[in-house]
């Protein structure tokens, strides 16, 4: 009998289990929702050839606005040839092993230092990768009892970061200092209360909008706030300042960010990432950043490559004034032809249109099919219902005549829209587009 029910109860807890794979097939996801119409178009597209403003997609040349490589150093012959030199000579496999352990070498060191000079910071940590390295720093700095205060807007790897955190946090609106001050004060009773300290995070240069985050007016709210602060300058980072030593540069205020983070992804077009700060707290980082202690080194030609990618940006100051000269054209020539391109006063130049995600494709596909442009299109859930949003990216390497033609082909199909060319509630058929 015993044995019975036992068999019973046990038959019972299997059916009742539900199956992992039906319950997240069934739950695809905002963005996954799309997947079957959108696969291989509109996500995961696959370009071709050289890294150029001209790429293939789906055997058409397309002139493209959708890489980050705003200095164009992606494919720059003296950059080419030293990651070239670096493979051939160490491979990608050394050093073996994480930094701690057996992973350490002169060079990145050297790298360290070169960026904690050029960013105004006592030292630097290197990172594998910008995602993951903002998760861990922030993880790393913060405890149970301590309150952390971000931009609404903040970048998933932040929010990724927030999610590991297990004490309290506060989100204030968008670049909005009133809010930033109340959500410091709920913070600063908080934080008196349970013994911890206060973390604001925010960015240089939100990757979206464009937008300058408004890291002068948050660091003036230390003369009546304690806290420390978090900058990820992923897009300011050889864009913005004299320099192109970052959003803090161009603000007047690189000093008195705490912990200065940017990535090698965006201007030096390459994998990796840094944290800047002091010479105690790299140190501390240094014993206490779980995605570095416990991961391999990076790759020595990463390492030589970005030491070079880093002695372009400082000795080669035309990089930027030729990305700022098409950043010029291209956000001046969408504004005289009236397009809404928000309050952006970065490179990063998006385009807000009025419509639904069937029309959004649509458009989309008649940009790249009858226009040869392409450009990254962002549509509901990641922006409000009724918005299409076209995230064009300027470059170094592109031209005044990549500007004009573009300019044309975006009169053109705002036209399009506002005729209702596109009014189709459903995506298009691309697998054979």
């Amino acid at each position: 009998m015993f044995f019975g029910l036992k068999y019973i109860f046990l038959s019972y807890i299997i059916v009742n289990v539900v199956d992992l794979f039906e319950k997240v097939l069934k739950n695809p996801g905002n963005l996954g929702q799309y997947s079957d119409e959108a696969h291989g178009y509109y996500t995961f597209p696959k370009l071709t050839g050289e890294i150029n403003p001209r790429m293939g997609f789906r055997g058409k040349q397309m002139l493209n606005w959708s890489l980050n490589n705003y200095l164009g150093l992606a494919n720059h012959p003296e950059i080419r040839k030293v990651d070239a030199e670096s493979a051939a000579k160490w491979g990608m496999a050394y050093p073996m092993g994480a930094r701690m352990m057996s992973g350490n070498s002169d060079q990145h060191e050297l790298l360290e230092a070169q960026l904690a000079e050029f960013v105004g910071k006592e030292d630097c940590i290197l990172l594998n990768f910008g995602y993951q390295g903002i998760v861990s720093v922030i993880d790393a700095m913060v405890d149970r009892r301590d309150v952390i205060v971000y931009d609404e807007q903040s970048h998933a790897c932040i929010i990724d970061g927030l999610r590991l955190h297990i004490g309290k946090r506060f989100v204030f609106k968008h670049n909005d200092i009133e809010s930033c001050e109340k959500q410091l004060q709920r913070a600063t009773k908080l934080a008196s209360e349970t013994g911890g300290g206060i973390l604001v995070i925010t960015e240089g240069v939100f990757g979206m909008s464009g937008m300058v985050g408004i890291l002068d007016k948050i660091i003036d709210l230390k003369k009546n706030y304690n806290f420390r602060l978090l900058v990820d300058d992923a897009h300011g980072f050889g864009t913005m300042g004299k320099t192109g030593a970052g959003t803090g540069e161009h603000l007047g205020v690189q000093n008195e960010i705490d912990l200065y983070f940017s990535t090698f992804a965006k201007s030096m077009a390459s994998i990796g990432a840094f944290i800047a700060t002091t010479k105690k707290i790299a140190m501390y980082l240094r014993y206490n950043l779980r995605s570095q202690i416990f991961a391999k080194s990076l790759p020595m030609p990463l390492v030589e490559g970005a030491i070079k990618r880093l002695e372009l940006l400082r000795t080669q100051p035309e990089l930027k004034n030729n990305l700022w000269k098409i950043v010029s054209a291209l956000q001046n020539g969408l504004r005289e032809r009236n397009f809404n391109i928000g309050n952006t006063t970065s490179p990063v130049t998006p385009v807000f249109l009025s419509g639904s995600v069937g029309e959004a494709t649509h458009l989309v596909l008649d940009l790249r099919q009858n226009y040869n442009i392409f450009c990254s299109i962002v549509a509901y859930p990641v922006v409000p219902k009724g918005i299409i949003m076209l995230r064009l990216i300027p470059t170094a390497v592109h031209t005044l005549e990549d500007v004009e033609e573009t300019l044309q082909a975006f009169e053109t199909i705002a036209q399009k829209l506002k005729d209702g060319k596109y009014n189709f509630d459903t995506l298009p058929d691309v697998v054979n587009a």
